[in-house]
């Protein structure tokens, strides 16, 4: 039996007008666990979602901003981002971004003295100076400032970390702190195991070459060498496990880093025409086939002849660097 053009035309206008739906309640109760990134891509799903995302202040209290939005970050997007905090900003962690200055890390900071965890690696365009000017302003007063992060950044000298240690000095030196929580290779920069450890800060003297530099410990303790502690410089380590490794014991992976014997044999699969791996670090350079075994990146080049670029990412940074000017007003 046909419908009648009048009883669709009545169906398809009581569609049209229908409301739309709201956002279930218990959404808004996750938005303090989401990251910058996530928190930009629902603010463009409805205007519910984008007006809790920009007056709930609670989503902003522990700003962590890593890729894809780390070569995007200027200092006039930081500020207006930190804004939304209030002045209440707990944690501010920049990773890799590379665009912001000693200028633009002051000004949040004068507008955050509550700031305790400050964790900026390879923020290359920050001066040991700026970190020494903005440790200085949040460890006056309350000194609410309890670690931080540097590694990555550009000369840092012996007199910089004796500074750091001066204004963050509690009830033990530094020494004794960074001694009692070992950090190891394959562990680093996880902000969260960094927090497990309570360091106040990351970098140390190595007891090898003497340079301010990241130290690890060897995760199998007791271990065979006479001195297995020091930088990456000093001691070689595998990618995945972080144990020291000699020269006999020393696996090349496909991506450039070293392997211990063990995981080189275990733990990995191999390219199919070079017999490399690829480390934990790099899993996501695999080049996927039809075939049981997979072609690393460089073979996959060489056959070719083009240089690989990571279009999934680049695509990324493209579409909420087109967003910016919306979600931060």
């Amino acid at each position: 039996m046909e419908e009648s053009p009048k009883a669709c035309s009545s169906f398809s206008l009581s569609v049209e007008q229908a409301p739309p739906e709201s956002p279930h309640e218990a959404l808004f109760l996750v938005l303090s666990y989401l990251t910058v990134y996530e928190l930009l891509l629902i603010s463009q799903v409805c205007t519910s979602l984008r007006d809790a995302v920009s007056n709930d202040v609670l989503p902003w209290l522990n700003l962590v901003v890593e890729r894809p939005l780390s070569y995007r970050l200027s200092d006039e997007i930081l500020l207006k981002i930190t804004s939304k905090a209030n002045g209440s900003l707990k944690t501010l962690a920049l990773i890799n971004c590379v665009h912001i200055t000693d200028q633009g890390l002051q000004r949040v900071i004068e507008q955050n003295h509550l700031i305790s965890k400050l964790y900026i690696p390879s923020c290359t365009r920050i001066t040991p100076e700026g970190v020494l000017r903005s440790v200085e302003i949040l460890c006056q007063g309350s000194h609410s400032l309890s670690s931080i992060m540097i590694n990555g950044i550009y000369n840092i000298q012996k007199e910089h970390l004796d500074m750091l240690s001066f204004y963050l000095r509690k009830n033990q030196s530094l020494e004794e702190q960074q001694m009692k929580q070992p950090i190891y290779y394959h562990e680093r920069g996880n902000l969260s195991v960094f927090e497990k450890k309570q360091r106040v800060i990351d970098l140390e003297i190595c007891p090898m070459c003497f340079e301010v530099r990241m130290v690890y410990d060897c995760p199998e303790g007791e271990c065979n060498k006479r001195e297995c502690r020091g930088c990456s410089f000093c001691i070689p380590r595998c990618e995945n496990c972080g144990r020291c490794l000699g020269s006999q014991e020393m696996e090349e992976c496909a991506c450039g880093d070293n392997l211990c014997l063990d995981c080189w044999l275990k733990e990995f699969p191999k390219c199919s025409f070079c017999n490399k791996p690829y480390c934990k670090q790099h899993t996501s350079w695999w080049y996927n086939s039809s075939d049981p075994g997979f072609i690393c990146k460089v073979c996959e080049e060489n056959s070719h002849g083009y240089t690989y670029t990571d279009e999934s990412v680049g695509a990324a940074e493209a579409i909420i660097a087109q967003h910016w000017s919306q979600t931060i007003k």
